[in-house]
């Protein structure tokens, strides 16, 4: 294997699982320092920040700027619209534009650098290097402790990575490299011959730790979870729903065109041959959706929509839209007042814009129904919490089916205690 070389902003699956393996534990905390050293490995915090919808708000900020790249003013763009969305108030840093800018940079490096560095160690742990190689970030400003230790090469075991794996301090930009020989060494930057100073783990008698070593900062970030990354840096852990919907939300409009194109496409398949167990991901259910679930005792175990094909020719069975293949596969029943077709393929543009949504959690299974307003009529579109779907071998939302109803019948729904969630009826 190729000695692991610089790419910081080239975000790779081992950070992003490193990241998400955090959201399915959202912490309020009052200060940085409430959680300690690998307690940061599965846990997300911003100090300050003690409410649930809050903090999911803020992970979703996060996680788009690490999955999308994003820079940090975009996620100073973020951070404002969610601090005004909740009339967050108190935080170190409000007040001025230099203390925004500094809370916004801290938040934003300190995930970034903590997500990476637990990725890139999982990563060579994967490669099984025979030496680790600490490079400087190579800062106009660097920390003369930190500068010393350039280029030392160690072998993995050795107890200088337990406590000084990057970042050392807020804002430290140092790596680590793997090698295999001492040419891959140089390679990377690294000096074969360089010895770690005598001193390097006494005590600063200031602060109780090593020199160059900031407090809360003692520890090797994603040293407690790096198993548990490669296993998952496949297939990334999804989101917690909260923190998926949030981040769906944040989508580009260009992004929803293409999955209306898509789902065209999935919908005429799916109209002209047997069921073969595919499915799309057509959307997301909103925060406030995912919030009322949860009030009422339903967890969504993510925030996606999924359509199958059986779902589709379930919704059409019975209409001409339905092949004579497809018919062997879900036998033809009559079907009262269809869908329109055209209007179905475009559902994942309009998921988000219903006239109404309710929340039936009393009889059954639990389900969202999203109504629509269509030129003369009414739909509604039945979204089934937490069903398994074989071949993804995981549980969704799933669109199962659509059919035009009556307003009188739906505010029988509410009489009998489906909740309305959203809009009017």
């Amino acid at each position: 294997m190729a000695e692991v070389g610089f790419g910081f902003h080239q975000l790779f699956a081992e950070q992003q699982a490193a990241f998400r393996l955090r959201l399915g534990n959202l912490l309020p905390t009052g200060a940085w320092d409430d959680l300690r050293h690998n307690q940061h490995d599965r846990a997300f915090v911003v100090a300050g920040a003690l409410k649930a919808d809050l903090l999911a708000d803020l992970a979703a900020a996060v996680d788009k700027a690490i999955s999308q790249g994003t820079a940090l003013e975009v996620f100073r763009k973020d951070f404002r619209q969610i601090v005004a969305r909740h009339g967050w108030t108190g935080w170190t840093g409000e007040g001025s534009a230099k203390g925004e800018a500094w809370r916004t940079r801290v938040i934003y490096q300190t995930n970034l650098l903590t997500s990476y560095a637990a990725g890139r160690r999982a990563q060579l742990l994967a490669g099984n290097y025979k030496y680790w190689v600490y490079r400087h970030s190579g800062a106009e400003h660097p920390r003369l402790h930190h500068l010393a230790l350039d280029g030392i090469a160690l072998p993995p075991n050795h107890p200088f990575w337990a406590r000084f794996f990057p970042p050392n301090g807020w804002g430290c930009g140092c790596r680590v490299f793997g090698a295999h020989t001492e040419a891959g060494i140089r390679r990377v930057g690294g000096d074969p011959g360089k010895q770690l100073p005598p001193d390097w783990d006494r005590p600063d008698p200031r602060t109780g730790l090593p020199k160059g070593l900031q407090k809360g900062w003692d520890y090797a970030p994603g040293a407690s979870t790096a198993e548990t990354i490669l296993t998952l840096k496949d297939k990334l852990p999804r989101l917690p729903a909260p923190i998926g919907a949030r981040l769906f939300e944040s989508w580009p409009a260009g992004k929803t065109a293409d999955l209306d194109r898509a789902f065209g496409a999935f919908v005429d398949q799916a109209l002209g041959q047997f069921v073969q167990g595919r499915h799309m991901v057509i959307g997301a259910l909103k925060p406030g959706w995912v919030d009322a679930a949860i009030r009422h005792g339903v967890t969504p175990e993510t925030a996606e929509i999924v359509v199958t094909d059986l779902n589709v020719q379930h919704t059409f069975r019975g209409t001409d839209h339905v092949t004579v293949a497809s018919t062997r596969a879900v036998p033809r029943q009559p079907k009262a007042a269809p869908l329109d077709l055209d209007w179905y393929k475009g559902m994942p543009g309009r998921l988000g814009r219903p006239r109404a949504v309710l929340l039936d959690h009393v009889s059954g299974e639990p389900v969202f129904s999203l109504i629509y307003d269509v030129p003369g009529r009414t739909a509604k579109m039945v979204i089934e919490i937490n069903t398994w779907v074989k071949k993804a071998k995981a549980a969704f939302n799933t669109m199962q089916t659509g059919r035009m109803v009556e307003l009188v019948d739906l505010r029988a729904d509410v009489t009998r205690g489906a909740i309305l969630v959203e809009g009017r009826l």
